[in-house]
């Protein structure tokens, strides 16, 4: 037997014993949809839905090309991927996943980076959006806006690293390759190019305005479908698991394991819960009453790296519409829960230590955030990035020019 057939079969197997658990327990399969379909539709689609419009709309001005022109100096010596990815990182960092495995499959699909830039690129681009770190973890499940600093450094910091490392993932496919359809832009910091870029993009796209916009709304509702009935399904499965008992074999396997590294084991269920759904990760995350709040925190920082298997689902989906694999996804997730992790373990002590308050580490917003709120705040972080991104490309531009002036 192949290696496909027997994976076929393992599918089937795992669809039959899924069906029977909801025939088993239909009660806690129907309020577990529920609450899947309630998250989509409160939280995720007004969260995510304005940001893959005008994703898509951005792509057919040609802003992104704009960008990829002026920010192509920084990416490509850090992160080996072109200046486009630029957009994609500030957008996926300031609206969450699976943004930039959408627009990367974009970037790809109107050939703007090769396939193993594009697998770079998602790696470490995937990350959680502030406001669900700030508003939802921080302070909703630890109630202490205190966390949300040094959470979020561990978080994003972590994943910018990644990112240096992927830098090297995929050198002999790209040796042997030579990715000759692929544009490689000008390393000149110039506006005038830019604008040139996004011209000549504009006009090869060639819709018109309200095209375009049917276009994006088309687009952005056929992937927040995918993203809705993924979230119901993974919160059904979680909820059968649980009440079928399933789930306490996993229980002490995880304690097991960290009870040998000489962790805390009374993480283990929020471990094991964060592997499926990030969301009921991360809130069980901080309900250990007896577990000091540095591992509570190490492990709310690996949930949020590691996605869930939601999120992966979601990422695979959008993957699948391109040439893009998602193994590498996936171990770059792992790799990026540890690291976080790990960090914040090492930052603890000087970020958290007295006196923390006055400094940037409290600056986190008490009140509840709501969605709207939080599309706002996610342009807001978008904008900055994109700012910061603009101006290290243009210093390491500058640097380069002084550099052969010498």
């Amino acid at each position: 037997m192949n290696k496909t057939r027997l994976a076929m079969l393992l599918l089937l197997l795992s669809m039959a014993a899924f069906g029977i658990l909801m025939l088993t327990y239909p009660k806690a399969s129907w309020e577990a949809g529920v609450m899947g379909l309630s998250i989509w539709w409160e939280v995720l689609f007004p969260s995510l839905f304005p940001f893959f419009v005008i994703s898509e709309l951005m792509l057919g001005f040609g802003i992104v090309h704009f960008l990829g022109k002026l920010l192509d100096p920084l990416m490509r010596p850090l992160f080996r991927i072109p200046g486009s990815g630029g957009f994609v990182a500030a957008m996926g960092f300031a609206s969450g996943y699976p943004v930039s495995a959408k627009l990367a499959t974009q970037l790809r699909e109107q050939r703007l980076i090769s396939r193993v830039e594009g697998e770079r690129l998602v790696a470490f681009t995937t990350t959680s959006d502030p406001i669900f770190l700030i508003g939802a973890v921080s302070v909703g499940f630890f109630g202490n806006s205190k966390l949300a600093g040094v959470l979020a450094l561990a978080h994003y910091g972590s994943a910018l690293v990644l990112g240096c490392f992927m830098r090297f993932y995929g050198t002999k496919e790209d040796k042997l390759s030579g990715s000759p359809s692929i544009p490689q832009p000008s390393a000149r910091f110039s506006i005038k190019l830019a604008l040139q870029a996004m011209h000549e993009a504009r006009l090869n796209d060639g819709r018109s305005l309200g095209e375009l916009l049917k276009q994006a709304v088309y687009s952005a509702l056929q992937l927040m479908t995918v993203v809705g009935g993924l979230v119901v399904f993974f919160a059904v499965m979680l909820e059968l698991l649980n009440a079928s008992g399933l789930m306490a074999l996993l229980y002490s396997a995880v304690h097991a394991i960290l009870s040998v590294a000489g962790l805390p084991p009374a993480l283990a269920e929020s471990l094991v819960g964060g592997m499926f759904e990030v969301t009921l990760g991360a809130k069980a995350s901080a309900a250990p009453a007896t577990v000091p709040l540095m591992y509570k925190a190490a492990a709310a920082a690996f949930i949020l790296s590691w996605g869930g298997l939601s999120v992966h689902a979601q990422v695979a989906s959008i993957l699948n519409g391109a040439d893009l694999r998602y193994v590498p996804f996936l171990a770059a997730r792992f790799i990026h829960g540890i690291m976080a992790a790990v960090l914040l373990l090492v930052i603890w002590n000087p970020l958290m230590s007295p006196p923390a308050s006055g400094t940037w580490l409290t600056m986190a917003r008490e009140e509840s955030v709501t969605s709207w709120s939080g599309i706002s705040s996610g342009f807001f972080v978008f904008l900055t990035l994109i700012t910061l991104l603009l101006i290290l490309s243009f210093l390491v531009r500058f640097i380069q020019r002084i550099g052969k002036r010498r």
